[in-house]
């Protein structure tokens, strides 16, 4: 089962994890198709998972970064089951004990041809903002990837670019901290963070919105 919040015990704003109205989410709809995204509205992580399926054909190459709201929508387990026609790449990586072929596999699987993942807050306003300590998440994020599917929760929406960034900090970064330490015996670190202000290249970035609080 994939971790929540509710299994941490972790202060945070709330107020930068609020579910948003009706009128927020239809703005920040058209927010992200005017800087070149092409957001997609779907009710529930079910139907979001579909959308994803839907969305990538086969003989794909396709690789995750870590997010909660992957494993929440069920992708992750559905991606490691193997029933589907897409190159996993996640398989190679983790079938070699060597450390230095390890690394270069993860950094060529940046080139996926569908790279999928999440983000830590959204403003009102269409900037995305993610971030993760190595980069293996969102160095594929801005270029390298052919197709970037990202899935969200709209808890993560919020007023503008400064909230977006304190969400980050207050809320997404002290929930995967509290994960990190439990998951590996040490915390985390913000040690690569992008604003992703514009997608310049047609139909490359999706972004799936559950109507749904999901992830960090």
């Amino acid at each position: 089962m994939p971790q929540t919040k509710s299994d941490f015990d972790v202060d945070y704003d709330e107020s930068l994890d609020d579910h948003p109205d009706e009128k927020t989410i239809d703005a920040t709809v058209e927010s992200l198709e005017n800087r070149g995204f092409d957001p997609v509205l779907v009710d529930s992580a079910a139907e979001a998972l579909a959308e994803v399926k839907d969305r990538i054909p086969a003989g794909a190459s396709v690789m995750n970064g870590h997010s909660t709201t992957l494993e929440e929508i069920g992708f992750v387990e559905y991606l490691d089951d193997g029933d589907h026609d897409w190159e996993n790449l996640h398989e190679a990586i983790f079938a070699t004990d060597d450390e230095s072929e390890r690394n270069r596999l993860r950094r060529e699987s940046q080139t996926a041809d569908y790279f999928l993942g999440s983000v830590n807050a959204i403003a009102k306003s269409g900037e995305l903002v993610a971030a993760d300590a190595s980069g293996s998440r969102v160095g594929a994020y801005p270029f390298a990837a052919g197709n970037l599917v990202l899935v969200s929760g709209v808890n993560k929406i919020v007023d503008d670019l400064s909230a977006a960034l304190d969400r980050l900090e207050d809320v997404a970064y002290a929930l995967e901290d509290a994960r990190a330490q439990e998951a590996y015996g040490q915390g985390s670190v913000i040690g690569k963070q992008l604003i992703y202000r514009h997608e310049l290249t047609e139909g490359r970035t999706t972004v799936v919105l559950v109507d749904d609080d999901l992830g960090f």
